[in-house]
């Protein structure tokens, strides 16, 4: 089967820690062959189906020179994204207009024939801060608002609170208030940009001191080991992005039940992976668009993400043929 990773530029890939590229690995060891192309490669001309110019990669095994192919860059004649045997969406966020963009293009092939994981619609509908609140027995005290009046009157009740925008990646803009209030004013005006944008607001769960866990769902099924991202020095955020130290652990009874209770559902619309970050007994976050830490896992507990994730694909391809 020829797999086609839309992805983030191949050059890019920091290999020792990318799960894109250990999917890839784990694809090309069963016999698979790869292709990849960047959400900018792909076209769609009137009358005919969605394309793409890919690239053909083998692995090398090298560390450095990790990949080889015997084509220049993308200069390829565009090939329909329906001739692949699978679609993998690997593109990281942010999940701007050309991200929303790319999942229509997408959508089309589908339509076509393509079969895309995740889902493209199925990534469209579940904005990563905002699909929690779908699961309230999961979350702790939260609103999405963007009146300066409601998180003042949140601050009031909670005392102590994080600020974040729903479009953040990588702990980018988060903020944490303490009871004293210092800076709310200012934090509120950068975050809602004076009432235009809306900002998810939680109360804070000291449980991060313990780690912001990463817990993986596979084809509707929880990986055993998560990733607990913990903060390091005077950081609030536990993300690897912002310096948090990652320590895999298996997962606890509550990790468990919100994985087996979430799974089936996220599985049902099309979402063949997702992450879903968790506080102590609270879930903060479902990350569908490109969940990472399989190689983390691996590496501290022998668990192989990555073949879990290329069972589950080929079992979707056969369960459910185009």
């Amino acid at each position: 089967m020829n797999i086609l990773f839309v992805a983030d530029p191949l050059e890019s890939f920091k290999i020792y820690k990318d799960t894109t590229f250990v999917m890839m690995r784990e694809a090309q060891r069963r016999g698979h062959t790869i292709s990849a192309c960047e959400p900018r490669h792909m076209q769609w001309q009137r009358g005919g189906v969605v394309t793409a110019q890919v690239r053909d990669i083998h692995l090398t095994g090298d560390k450095t020179d990790w990949f080889s192919t015997s084509q220049p860059l993308f200069a390829d004649s565009p090939r329909p994204l329906k001739d692949f045997g699978a679609v993998i969406m690997r593109k990281d966020p942010p999940f701007d207009s050309e991200f929303f963009y790319a999942t229509h293009l997408l959508g089309q092939a589908e339509r076509e024939g393509a079969r895309v994981f995740n889902k493209p619609a199925a990534l469209r509908d579940h904005p990563e801060k905002l699909a929690i609140m779908e699961f309230p027995q999961f979350i702790g005290p939260t609103i999405v608002t963007r009146s300066a009046d409601d998180v003042r009157r949140f601050h009031a009740e909670h005392k102590d609170i994080i600020l974040k925008p729903l479009d953040g990646m990588g702990g980018t803009g988060i903020f944490r208030v303490k009871e004293d209030g210092l800076n709310l004013g200012g934090i509120i005006e950068t975050l809602n940009r004076f009432g235009a944008q809306s900002v998810m607001v939680q109360k804070f769960l000291p449980e991060i001191a313990a780690g912001d866990k990463r817990v993986l769902v596979i084809g509707g099924k929880p990986v055993p080991y998560c990733l607990a991202r913990i903060p390091q020095g005077g950081e609030v955020r536990g993300n690897l992005a912002a310096g948090g130290k990652g320590v895999a652990q298996p997962l606890s009874a509550r990790d468990r039940e919100i994985a087996e209770t979430l799974g089936p559902i996220l599985a049902a619309r099309g979402l063949l992976l997702a992450g879903i970050d968790v506080i102590g007994d609270s879930i903060t976050e479902i990350n569908v668009t490109s969940p990472t830490c399989f190689q983390e896992i691996f590496d501290q507990t022998g668990c192989d993400v990555a073949a879990l994730f290329i069972d589950a694909l080929e079992a979707a391809l056969t369960t459910h043929p185009a």
